[in-house]
């Protein structure tokens, strides 16, 4: 009997001793890729912190540096563009149809009309490279062709009238002709270059556009140029930037642009009464806030705006129907886009700090690198200016003393067709809306169009 017992036990044990190399031969059950992530995550911040160099006096100089052009950046740009524009883009995202989006700006649409128009429209939108990228997003949402959404995104914050006329009027006549021309041209080579490399994906769209169902209207086209155009020029008056002299229609305009912008609004809430059955009594009260805030408050016109920012959203969240849509699809925008955004000025206030200041890398560098007109100048001009926040016409005067500190006028053109359209904040962004590929593709097309006018520049007024 015990010998039965102890071959019984052996073979219990030889079972288990089987089972317990076939359950190590099976594939673990743990994704360790979703462990190592956020693990290597913590650990590089952990790393990070760790090694902070706060005994260095530049390091802490940069900190504060980022940190103000981040409070600059949200007292300055998110309240008077970033929020209008997150409420243009969807407003575009909910009423303008996406058959009506590809047939003047689709893959398949007329080239000329459609790349004409793209290049071109940014002309009258006094926009930084971050403020586009709500529209350049709703747009192609919405169906817009690469080609087309892409000039729209580079041309948008390079070319506005403003913008031209004051650089040519500080950095000279030559160099703003230079500018207004190469926005636009390279506007519509970049975008043809991305819809060829990406042809075969813009084929795609045009072929499922033919196929589109005619769009359901509920209200005319008219109503929407109206009702569109009216945010689109209150995001105009809201940011019309002082001019440099005290003269002239740029400066008639600003002196009076807190009262056209409300005038503006006026209208928007009367079309919201009109076309979106909001009630009356809400937008009366409203507007009789904000009219009191810019009445007893005139030196802070930035109480009334955002009032009227916030009257406005509850305005489409208190109203059934597609006001809902509308604020919920700017909020879509609006989360997508602003912790990137913010994320980028801190890390590009971090690293060349705010204009007139230094970050982490010395001033001296930079202009010490754009002297002349070399290959390395243009180059070098073109990627700084790629990766460095400009805000709408600061470009100027920093570079009005980057030329006065020996910058050449070649490296000044490269950074000024390569600086407005793009900056880290800008790429960011971009990324999360194109991907990867075409992200990067289009940052090189950037640089490379950029030092080769700069190089062309400045052999012809060497």
């Amino acid at each position: 009997m015990k010998c039965c017992a102890s071959l019984d036990n052996n073979k219990e044990g030889l079972e288990s001793a089987l089972e317990s190399d076939e359950e190590e031969a099976e594939p673990s059950m743990i994704d360790w890729k979703m462990i190592w992530k956020p693990m290597a995550l913590i650990i590089g911040v952990f790393l990070i912190f760790f090694w902070l160099p706060l005994q260095s006096d530049r390091f802490t100089r940069s900190v504060i540096e980022a940190l103000a052009l981040a409070k600059w950046y949200a007292q300055e740009h998110v309240l008077l563009c970033l929020v209008p524009a997150f409420f243009i883009a969807g407003a575009i995202s909910v009423f303008v149809s996406q058959a009506a989006v590809m047939k003047y700006l689709g893959a398949g649409a007329n080239k000329v009309m459609s790349y004409g128009v793209a290049s071109v429209s940014g002309a009258i939108l006094a926009v930084c490279s971050c403020t586009v990228l709500p529209l350049f997003a709703g747009i192609w949402k919405r169906g817009a062709g690469l080609g087309p959404a892409i000039a729209f995104l580079y041309s948008g914050p390079a070319i506005n009238i403003l913008a031209i006329v004051l650089t040519a009027r500080i950095l000279g006549p030559e160099i703003g002709l230079a500018r207004a021309v190469g926005a636009i041209f390279f506007s519509i080579v970049i975008g043809l270059i991305m819809h060829m490399l990406f042809r075969k994906e813009e084929q795609a769209k045009a072929d499922a556009a033919l196929h589109m169902p005619e769009p359901e209207v509920e209200r005319p086209l008219w109503q929407n140029v109206i009702y569109l155009g009216t945010m689109v020029l209150i995001l105009i008056f809201a940011t019309w930037g002082e001019p440099s002299g005290a003269t002239g229609l740029w400066a008639a305009v600003f002196s009076v642009k807190w009262y056209l912008t409300g005038a503006f609004a006026i209208v928007l809430g009367m079309l919201m009464i009109i076309w979106f059955g909001v009630r009356a009594y809400k937008v009366f009260i409203a507007v009789v806030v904000v009219l009191a805030l810019a009445i007893f408050i005139p030196q802070e016109p930035l109480i009334a705006f955002s009032a009227g920012i916030v009257a406005l959203s509850v305005l489409l969240t208190t109203t059934r129907g597609e006001t809902e849509s509308w604020f919920l699809s700017t909020w879509d925008f609006s989360k997508q886009i602003m912790p990137l955004l913010l994320a980028g000025v801190l890390v590009a206030g971090l690293l060349l700090g705010r204009p007139g200041s230094e970050g982490l890398i010395p001033s001296q560098w930079v202009s010490g690198l754009v002297g002349g007109n070399s290959l390395q100048a243009n180059l070098f001009a073109s990627v700084v200016g790629a990766f460095m926040y400009f805000a709408t016409l600061t470009e100027i005067p920093i570079l009005q003393g980057l030329i006065g500190a020996g910058m050449g006028k070649g490296p000044a053109l490269a950074l000024l067709l390569a600086g407005p359209a793009l900056s880290l904040p800008n790429m960011l962004v971009i990324n999360s809306v194109l991907g990867v590929k075409k992200t990067a593709i289009f940052v090189v097309l950037v640089v490379i169009m950029a030092t080769i006018s700069g190089l062309i520049f400045g052999q012809l007024y060497a």
